[in-house]
């Protein structure tokens, strides 16, 4: 319970929860070359998945300047188009296109959500700072001050999420990417543990958006512009705090008027660990299919069954299809789906696709092919169901499986193999074979939205790891721009 007195107007020490954001953000070093290595690796997937969203109008017209004209020459490049913008709307704009397609980075735990998020207010404020330097004849930031502020966003929120879930009191989990852009911006401006403090205060002060809008009947295209808003917000709070603004130590525990009191039932968070860079090490990247993550190993088991079925669709009694606890909580799925944010979170759409077509991309979540008959009457013979097992790996902090089976059963009592999938291949146990798939993905996204020598440069120098990391970060954002 809150442990402050309300009725004491004695100004208490800050919440121990900012103090150790703080202090990892200010203190700690990154020494892990598996965490920079697989950062390496996020900045590819997640840049790949902006590229892929310029594709889709209903993402870039959410693009550029807040009103028409309110432009920045030399302030922050939104990759893939021409603006440029302060940081503020650069970040907003960035982490618009890293969610829009549900394809970035995921991290499942008693929370789950996507902390490469954060790159929109990371790379925006690198970008700006970078530009700035420059015209003062300093030295810019460097890439690899990028992949380390990747690091410990990654590792705030996903600590963060590691044992209390904002999902089951209604809140939605953009949160944590308020609270980790703030947090490692602030010390990007240069701020000190104080700054950091103060400004991570105003993050958990903003309170939570409501999940309403990812869920029926109201699932809807916030959910992809959602955490743009959020690492848009960090950037900002960030820049109030650098002024020399006053925070508020106890956010957290404040009886009646604090977080706990009033988003969380009064319960204070629980941390099984401290911050270091588990995060990064073991994030989840979505590589093939532009699917909710709590149904790609169910869609790796849809494709495998595909030739089996493809022929036999009205031959189809059933579907049995087993997953996680969270996996029926938030994606099962029955009648009508009204856009495609409602349906690239249907489990028993992200089945029904490969199971018919023999893919799953993000064109197939429009409306064009989402009017093909078969999908719904596929969706209306399929059976969701837990699998205890499965949810048990789901939460162990050493597997972190996703597992989901699918099962088809026939008019005349046959039925197909039951099809299970543990982990996808984004898993960290499935590395060596995921990681040539996300190069392709880097390169298939982005090398057509680029000149021939812009993509040469781009692609060599992701290929270095040395090359990259020493790389200033205005002059890798300039191979980024259209």
């Amino acid at each position: 319970m809150s442990q402050h007195d309300m009725r004491s107007a004695e100004r208490p020490e800050p919440d121990q929860v900012l103090i150790d954001i703080a202090d990892y953000v200010c203190n700690t070093d990154i020494s892990s070359d598996l965490a920079f290595e697989t950062a390496h690796y996020c900045l590819m997937d997640t840049l790949a998945c902006g590229f892929q969203a310029l594709d889709y109008p209903a993402c870039t017209k959410l693009l550029g300047p807040v009103v028409p004209g309110a432009t920045m020459p030399g302030g922050a490049r939104v990759p893939g188009t021409s603006y440029e913008l302060e940081p503020v709307m650069a970040a907003f704009n960035i982490g618009a296109m890293i969610r829009w397609l549900d394809f970035n980075d995921t991290w499942l735990a008693a929370e789950w959500g996507h902390p490469s998020d954060n790159l929109g207010g990371i790379l925006a404020t690198a970008d700006y700072l970078s530009r700035i330097a420059r015209t003062e004849g300093r030295d810019p930031l460097t890439m690899k001050d990028v992949l380390t502020a990747m690091i410990k966003a990654h590792e705030i929120q996903g600590v963060l999420a590691l044992e209390n879930s904002y999902n089951r009191v209604g809140l939605d989990h953009v949160l944590l990417v308020r609270v980790a852009t703030t947090a490692v911006v602030t010390r990007m401006l240069g701020g000190d543990r104080d700054q950091v403090i103060n400004a991570v205060s105003h993050a958990w002060i903003d309170g939570c958006s409501l999940r309403t809008y990812r869920h029926a009947p109201n699932t809807g295209s916030r959910k992809s512009w959602a955490a743009g808003d959020a690492t848009s917000r960090g950037v900002r709070l960030a820049l109030i705090a650098m002024t020399g603004e006053m925070g508020y130590p106890s956010a957290l525990t404040a009886q009646t008027w604090g977080y706990y009191d009033v988003m969380f039932k009064g319960r204070e968070f629980s941390f099984p660990q401290g911050y270091d860079s588990y995060v990064m090490e073991n994030i989840l990247f979505k590589i093939s299919y532009p699917a909710e993550f709590h149904a790609q190993t169910a869609v790796e088991a849809a494709m495998t069954l595909h030739p089996q079925v493809k022929d036999r669709l009205d031959d189809i009694e059933r579907i049995v299809i087993e997953t996680q606890e969270p996996g029926v909580r938030i994606i099962d799925k029955t009648g009508p789906l009204d856009n495609p944010a409602d349906r690239d979170h249907c489990l028993q759409y992200m089945v029904a696709v490969p199971m018919i077509l023999g893919r799953l991309t993000a064109a197939d979540y429009e409306d064009d092919i989402a009017s093909d008959p078969r999908i719904d009457d596929l969706r209306g013979k399929m059976e969701v169901a837990e699998n205890e097992s499965y949810t048990k790996d789901y939460f162990d902090a050493d597997k972190r499986y996703i597992g989901n089976a699918i099962q088809v059963f026939f008019n005349d009592g046959t039925s197909t193999d039951r099809v299970a999938v543990d982990y996808p291949i984004g898993h960290r146990q499935r590395r060596d074979e995921g990681i040539p798939v996300l190069k392709k993905k880097f390169e298939t996204s982005i090398s057509t939205k680029l000149k021939d020598g812009q993509w040469r440069a781009l692609s060599e120098s992701c290929a270095d790891r040395d090359k990259l990391n020493t790389m200033p970060v205005d002059d890798f954002m300039a191979l980024l721009v259209a």
